[in-house]
């Protein structure tokens, strides 16, 4: 039987850390809530004929059954503010470099720290089918916020960031974050995100009508500030976020939605010729926006 999380926090919070490089916590050190149906050791399964992106390869990490964080803190000019990113994958492989490391070196570069989340995959089911993605989600932020004065962090600027499957998780987290087995105590500290960016987004909308909520969404009053962005050409289609931005309007949630003509999915932060792939700049005028990042950094009009 597993230790409660009090004292898996504990435990973590106690072990001593040289901050000053990449720091790495496994998610659950005492084992997860479940036992896992993961065979295999964790590996790269990428091939010589995947696609590229941008050129370049990408990592298609699986087999992932010792879920844990990576802790990116900016090397200068630190903010305070800090994003936990969830790669995308279909819930069966994580693009770790791509939608993960990659991302850590933008957030760096502009004082937020990162905490790339290594959860478990492959799922045959997510949430609300199966939870485990769900409580990876909450027990990363968790540690997050237990570790918040010793990383430098600000407990009350920690957001979510995810890609694809990965924004399925955050936007999941955004909704429920007060998730917990039946019979379990309440937990602290609060695993809900600040914010969140949801990036060309899966299953938020139901196939094939594609016209409403999938189960298990369910925005309210509480779900925090959000950012969307997909492509109107992105096969996984942009009716995610669409439907999702309705949803979280008609929730009085703060949010601010993007749509391209042209992108396709799984463009990660790669630069191209194409205009989706500067989001970045977007999301970074957001988060001054949203007061994450100082004020605005627009001049006001005369």
């Amino acid at each position: 039987m597993r230790t409660s999380l009090i004292l898996t926090l504990a435990l973590l919070a106690a072990t001593p850390i040289a901050f000053a490089q990449k720091v790495t916590l496994p998610l659950w050190p005492n084992g997860a809530p479940e036992t896992t149906q993961i065979s295999g050791p964790e590996t790269d399964i990428t091939k010589p004929t995947d696609a590229l992106v941008a050129g370049k390869k990408l990592m298609h990490l699986t087999n992932i059954s010792k879920p844990s964080l990576a802790v990116y803190p900016p090397a200068t000019a630190n903010t305070g503010a800090a994003v936990l990113v969830f790669p995308g994958g279909g819930y069966r492989i994580l693009a770790y470099d791509l939608e993960g490391t990659e991302v850590c070196t933008w957030l760096n570069s502009i004082g937020v720290t990162c905490v790339l989340v290594k959860y478990r995959v492959p799922f045959a089911n997510h949430y609300p089918e199966n939870t485990a993605d769900l409580e990876d989600a909450q027990q990363a932020m968790r540690i997050t916020r237990a570790h918040a004065a010793e990383w430098h962090i600000d407990p009350n600027r920690i957001g979510v960031l995810g890609f694809s499957a990965g924004a399925h998780l955050a936007a999941v987290l955004s909704n429920h974050a007060d998730y917990k087995r039946p019979g379990e105590p309440a937990n602290e500290p609060s695993a809900r995100p600040d914010f969140a960016l949801i990036i060309y987004p899966g299953y938020l909308s139901d196939a094939p009508a594609l016209n409403k909520l999938s189960r298990g969404i369910d925005p309210t009053s509480n779900t925090p500030p959000t950012f969307l962005l997909q492509a109107e050409d992105d096969p996984v289609h942009e009716e995610n976020s669409l439907i999702y931005f309705q949803a979280l309007k008609e929730a009085k949630v703060p949010a601010e939605l993007h749509i391209f003509a042209q992108g396709g999915h799984g463009y990660g932060l790669r630069p191209t010729n194409l205009p989706i792939t500067h989001w970045p700049a977007l999301a970074e005028t957001w988060f001054h926006t949203i007061h994450v990042l100082g004020g605005p950094t627009v001049s006001p009009k005369p």
